[in-house]
């Protein structure tokens, strides 16, 4: 997201203002007119807003009523994308609760370092296996692994939690086809490709499929296609897959994490500068013409400028993610993000495009 200015912060300001007052004296002269087309008496309106209210802090509570939790014991998880960030993290967390863990590493056999301390852990309930989810054979080869070592395959595999993804930026004109397919590769591709591949152990443990998309999964940003569309089809696949896992009892999750860059390195200056470098590098010349160099340069100073932006700890993905495991109640979608990236995804996927994009672009 470009950075607001005040003019823009002040009509931000401005419409949340505008938004109270016209629902203040507002909603009540539409639940009046709703009253009297019902034949009822007009001095059900103020229950009806005392209702409403109650309603609207029943929802935002929602997530901290207890919804009861599954018995951990004998229960093993498959997370993909262990070698840093929040798989990393997750891989640790589950198995302090007590979980059987299988954390797929991408650089288990190049002696990886997360790899490595996962390893040090000398744990039964801690195994590491070898996984580029781009690779089909890695990816069977890994199912086989968790088949063979479950402490009972006869109940399954209780959860697989699709975390490895890579990110990436830069304009549409300025970025290649190969960037597209890469991307949509490992992020969509790549969780499609091992969901398939244990599904049957789930199913047979009426477990869960955890899949962690983005926020970027349900709204789009300048700089970010690539990634906005693998994530968007990670979306749609964890729908589809939802409906068709009912029957069986299999529940399915999405994580929509906001901004981590901070918390989890996956875009550091190095990165960007590289990526500036390739982009110009390679793009055509009636591109470059086009934009110019100074276009260009802003954006990627930009970009530069999230580097030290976001959240700096991944406990509330980490929250979210087991309670999608351990819930016996799990929720189709978690938010873990900042309130202002909160109150941006529902105006862009709520309000009419006009509005939203006068907004925040």
């Amino acid at each position: 997201m470009a950075p607001l200015s005040v003019f823009r912060v002040a009509l931000l300001v401005s419409f949340s203002v505008f938004l109270t007052v016209v629902l203040g004296f507002g909603l009540p002269g539409l639940l009046n007119g709703a009253m009297r087309i019902l034949g009822l008496p007009e001095t059900s309106v103020t229950e009806c807003i005392v209702v409403l209210y109650l309603l609207f802090v029943l929802y935002v509570a929602t997530p901290r009523i207890p919804r009861g939790l599954v018995q951990v014991k004998g229960k093993a998880v498959f997370i993909t994308g262990c070698d840093s960030g929040f798989g990393h993290a997750l891989a640790k967390h589950l198995h302090k609760l007590g979980f059987m863990v299988f954390a797929g590493c991408l650089f288990k056999d190049k002696g990886g370092e997360g790899a490595k301390e996962l390893e040090e852990f000398h744990s039964d309930r801690m195994k590491v296996v070898q996984l580029d989810v781009c690779s089909e054979e890695q990816v069977n080869q890994a199912a086989e692994y968790i088949k063979d070592n479950l402490e009972d395959s006869e109940r399954g595999l209780w959860a697989v939690v699709n975390n490895a993804g890579v990110s990436t930026f830069g304009e549409v004109e300025f970025t290649p086809m190969d960037t597209y397919k890469q991307v949509s590769e490992v992020n969509l591709w790549g969780t499609i490709r091992v969901t398939k591949a244990v599904l049957p152990l789930i199913r047979r443990a009426k477990g869960r499929v955890v899949n962690v998309a983005s926020m970027y999964g349900r709204m789009g940003n300048a700089l970010r296609s690539p990634y906005c569309v693998s994530k968007y089809g990670v979306e749609a696949f964890s729908d589809c897959l939802r409906y068709e896992m009912k029957t069986w009892g299999v529940k399915v999750s999405i994580i929509e994490p906001g901004n981590f860059i901070v918390a989890t390195g996956i875009m550091t200056r190095d990165i960007v500068a590289s990526t500036a470098n390739k982009l110009w590098k390679e793009a055509p010349e009636h591109v470059k013409e086009d934009y110019g160099k100074a276009h260009f340069e802003q954006y990627m100073a930009l970009m530069r400028s999230y580097c030290n932006s976001g959240q700096k700890n991944v406990t509330p993905v980490l929250n979210d993610i087991t309670d999608a495991i351990m819930s016996k109640r799990p929720y189709t979608r978690y938010n873990p993000m900042e309130p202002h990236w909160w109150i941006r995804a529902q105006v862009m996927t709520h309000l009419p495009g006009a509005i939203s994009d006068f907004f925040y672009f």
